[in-house]
């Protein structure tokens, strides 16, 4: 057993893991990355982040192929694979495991290939994938495991109809009909790339409405289009057993529905990566869902023990854990990177995709904050036309009063991106952060940020 020594030791090699090790590392500390795979990524890489959206991006284009009238002059609407699909998924994966290679061998970070378990608050043995135990040496330990999809016992996961957002990228056929169990972010990411590619899909929500922190207009906007697109949205709906058959699956809800399906795809929470830690040994415990506790610099009760990404819980998206992870990093080498990530973007990738940032109409009405509404409609914007993407909306929530910007919502082509306008905007100090800076700016044009003008204007023309 070898024993090596090193400044900070970080457990995780996604997002969280990857901006806590390079932060540490140009601060000039002697840095390791333990990961399970054989190689970087962790799961937003290799299950999570990257593959779904390339494989949203692939399904994109199909459906853009055969809406647009300009492509009948090719030939007939084409129908593709799941498997073809996941084909251009598997490309963005290895491209992407190449950079990251490559981001930790420029900033001389050791890594190491293995299961890792606390010995005590110093040390993680590596079982490592080639047979070799190691020892690692550490003042400080980051662990950003991330996290897998949560499993409930009374679910046969062994069954070959029955998937979760891990397993799916192995299906190797295209069913005719899926069931979604779960409508969070993951299930309706899942349920509009399906039903792209001309799957019925079953979406059984246990809530009476879509994402339901999200603005009820954009949710109500998700729901009609996954309805047009052959979703079929089941609310208040719980599971009472989950039967597999030899060619199917039928779920038997406690409301006294079945349904049959070819497929079952379980989207239902997620449980944090701490169960191998032996963290018993350091005197720390995950809750229920393996997520553990940190205070505002992402320290554990442990003091030299920090924590970042999935692991740790809200808001478990890679851009949040990129930054906690960094952040972490910031708090043990004191290079003024360390900050407390909450005004973080959603970014979700339906079809269409949805961004936002802020407060929502209800969140105000509830707080009795006197605001108002700008709006600007895709399907009466030049870019969108162009591009045939006349689906979405741009809404700017203001003050009456000082017309500072209190939230941003966006559905639709390019969503995602478009938001970060809006952020940049009410980040701004003072006077700065207000609705009028978007009319007293010129945009190029035609383009999608447009929208803000368009939202300005409309939004200023309904004060009084």
């Amino acid at each position: 057993m070898a024993v090596f020594n090193y400044d900070v030791v970080v457990l995780g090699s996604g997002p969280a893991g990857e901006g806590a090790a390079i932060n540490a590392a140009k601060a000039g500390r002697r840095v390791a990355m333990v990961d399970s795979r054989a190689q970087v990524g962790g799961n937003c890489t290799h299950l999570g982040t990257i593959p779904s959206k390339a494989l949203r991006h692939s399904v994109r284009q199909i459906m853009q192929y055969n809406k647009n009238p300009l492509f009948r002059q090719i030939g007939e609407p084409r129908w593709f694979s799941f498997p073809d699909v996941l084909k251009s998924a598997e490309r963005v994966i290895a491209k992407q495991v190449t950079s990251r290679t490559s981001f930790y061998a420029r900033n001389r970070i050791d890594t190491y290939f293995g299961t890792a378990s606390f010995a005590d608050d110093h040390s993680v043995r590596v079982v490592c994938l080639n047979g070799m135990l190691d020892t690692l040496v550490a003042k400080q330990f980051i662990i950003a495991t991330g996290s897998r999809p949560y499993r409930p016992h009374d679910v046969d996961f062994n069954h070959p109809r029955v998937y979760d957002s891990d397993t799916i990228l192995t299906l190797s056929h295209t069913p005719r009909r899926l069931i979604v169990y779960g409508a969070g972010v993951i299930g309706c990411e899942y349920a509009s790339i399906f039903s792209g590619l001309g799957v019925m899909v079953d979406l059984i929500d246990n809530r009476d409405q879509l994402l339901n922190f999200l603005d009820d207009e954009i949710s109500d906007a998700l729901s009609y289009h996954l309805r047009s697109s052959n979703v079929i949205i089941r609310h208040n709906e719980e599971y009472e057993r989950i039967e597999g058959i030899d060619n199917g699956v039928i779920l038997h809800l406690k409301s006294g529905k079945k349904l049959r399906a070819d497929a079952l795809l379980w989207c239902n929470g997620r449980t944090g990566n701490t169960d191998k830690l032996a963290l018993e040994n350091v005197g720390l415990s995950a809750n229920g869902r393996g997520q553990l506790q940190v205070d505002e610099s992402y320290r554990t009760e442990v003091s030299n023990i920090y924590a970042a990404g999935d692991v740790i819980g809200w808001p478990s998206l890679a851009s949040a854990a990129y930054d906690q992870g960094r952040s972490a990093a910031g708090s043990i080498v004191e290079n003024d990177s360390s900050r407390f990530i909450n005004d973080v973007p959603t970014g979700i990738y339906t079809i269409p995709e949805i961004s936002s940032l802020g407060k929502t109409e209800r969140e105000l009405t509830m707080e009795q904050v006197p605001y108002e509404v700008g709006k600007a409609s895709f399907r009466g914007m030049a870019r969108a036309q162009i591009a045939v993407e006349p689906v979405g909306m741009l809404k700017i929530l203001f003050h009456r009063e000082t017309l500072q910007i209190l939230g941003v919502h966006c559905f639709g082509y390019q969503a995602s991106e478009i938001v970060h306008i809006g952020q940049a905007i009410m980040n701004q100090p003072g006077e700065a952060n207000t609705i009028k800076y978007f009319i007293n700016t010129t945009f190029n044009y035609p383009t999608m940020a447009e929208a803000y003008r368009v939202a300005a204007f409309d939004g200023l023309n309904r004060l009084f």
